[in-house]
């Protein structure tokens, strides 16, 4: 899971609940929009608090930037109901969420399971959007190593849906001996953002991950700039795999040093940079 580089806001950010025609969604908003908008959608088992560190380094660099907690994720609420959770449903989550931040060039961000809600909304719909990048995210199902492990999650939530308490439990317990432990603060907060998720989201969203097909050429008939990013090294989809689909895209091509499938979160300064330069060069096409 993404774990956010630090849990306190810079100054210049602001927690409020964006009103949509489809509900609220909790989001954390800074900068003004003197270059444009970009929202920021993130993936599974993830919040809005893992772009925590890109706020400020895009807000200076003259951006309103807006992360979202999707439907059931987090702070935001959602019913007991998997077909609440489809990917068709968050793609019209994210588009809803578009209308709300009104005009201006706006800039869509996916991480990881966010990227695949993402494109969704751009196969949809991809008026509303200035460019989109990709984040850690893939062609389609994430490898077979974390298909099974994923599988396993999610047959864990089927049967413990609620009693989320004791799956967080079990979980941790798999945790590498050698791990370095989080802090006091992080460790409440992972527990907690656990804890608020709602298992049919967590259920429905892991199935996406598992059997999402192969849609690049969809999404390459999409007249829109486009940017792969990623750390150097990925759990979920490997990096010569998003190497092709950037290919395939005709994308712009970024890899973050220093940083594996979090670069949001793991060095979070270069990443607001690649982003900042991609956005500039997106309204120049």
């Amino acid at each position: 899971m993404s774990k956010p580089p630090r849990l306190t806001l810079p100054s210049v950010a602001r927690a409020y609940r964006l009103t949509t025609a489809r509900g609220e969604f909790a989001v954390h908003e800074a900068g003004q929009p003197v270059r444009g908008t970009a929202l920021l959608v993130p993936g599974y088992t993830g919040s809005k608090e893992d772009f925590v560190g890109l706020l400020g380094p895009l807000a200076g660099a003259g951006y309103r930037v807006v992360a979202v907690d999707g439907r059931g994720q987090y702070e935001t609420p959602g019913p007991r109901d998997e077909a609440a959770y489809g990917l068709e449903e968050l793609a019209r989550d994210v588009l809803a969420q578009a209308a709300a931040l009104g005009g201006g060039p706006l800039h869509l961000v996916g991480h990881s399971l966010g990227g695949l809600i993402a494109r969704a909304a751009v196969l949809r719909d991809a008026a509303p959007f200035a460019s989109l990048t990709l984040m850690s995210s893939g062609p389609g199902a994430i490898t077979e190593v974390q298909r099974a492990r994923t599988k396993l999650l999610v047959a864990g939530l089927e049967a413990l849906r609620d009693d989320m308490p004791a799956l967080w439990e079990a979980m941790r317990a798999q945790d590498p001996p050698d791990a370095v432990p989080d802090g006091p603060a992080m460790t409440e907060f992972l527990r907690e953002r656990w804890l608020a998720t709602v298992p049919e989201q967590l259920i429905t969203t892991g199935r996406v991950l598992i059997g999402e097909p192969d849609r690049v050429a969809e999404l390459a008939e999409v007249p829109l700039p486009k940017l792969v990013l990623s750390g150097k090294v990925d759990y979920a989809w490997p990096v010569p795999l998003m190497d092709e689909m950037a290919v395939r895209l005709s994308a712009a091509r970024v890899i973050v040093e220093d940083a594996e499938h979090s670069p949001n979160a793991e060095n979070p300064q270069v990443t607001a940079g690649a982003l900042a330069s991609f956005w500039e060069l997106a309204l120049q096409r």
